[in-house]
């Protein structure tokens, strides 16, 4: 065989163009996409990302919870200030969606937040409009701030929010934390 007949050379010159070009690139003229082992790969790795993130991106359970935990440390702490800018007690109803607070209009109050009339008290509007949400557990008589900010009770309050910190009230101090 003539090398030189049946090489490079006698080939036609735009054939041999991309043929070097192909070999100088390391890349077989016929590699023109993905093989099927890619390709299923890929598809597992979005099967199992698919599994394990989706149901974390799309449950808003601890989002909402958080958000009704925020909120109701932000009503207690307005109805604490109220009760000592206004110099009255202000009681405080919690109830599986929310907290109502109301506040005496004598000062010292003449009842306590459980025997209470509606002509003794008035409701107290926050400066925001609270949203709610559910999952809110607390003991079940009303508790009050005093004028002083302290709250009526001899222990700790307790409020229990569904997927959140339980927040805290001390009763000498009226202190609020989570």
């Amino acid at each position: 065989m003539n090398i030189q007949r049946y090489g490079l050379d006698a080939m036609p010159i735009d054939w041999r163009f991309s043929y070097t070009r192909c070999l100088a690139s390391g890349h077989p003229l016929n590699n023109r996409g993905f093989t099927l082992i890619e390709l299923i790969m890929v598809i597992v790795i979005l099967g199992v990302l698919a599994v394990f993130a989706a149901p974390k991106l799309f449950d808003n359970s601890a989002f909402t919870g958080r958000g009704l935990h925020d909120e109701t440390m932000a009503l207690l702490r307005f109805g604490q200030k109220t009760a000592i800018a206004q110099r009255r007690a202000v009681c405080v109803t919690v109830n599986g969606t929310g907290i109502t607070m109301t506040m005496f209009l004598a000062n010292p109050a003449p009842a306590t937040c459980a025997t209470a009339t509606p002509a003794q008290v008035q409701t107290l509007t926050p400066p925001f409009t609270p949203k709610g949400g559910t999952g809110l557990a607390s003991p079940i008589t009303p508790f009050q701030f005093t004028p002083l900010g302290s709250t009526d009770q001899t222990a700790a309050i307790t409020l229990t929010v569904a997927n959140s910190t339980p927040i805290t009230v001390q009763p000498g101090t009226g202190y609020i934390y989570d």
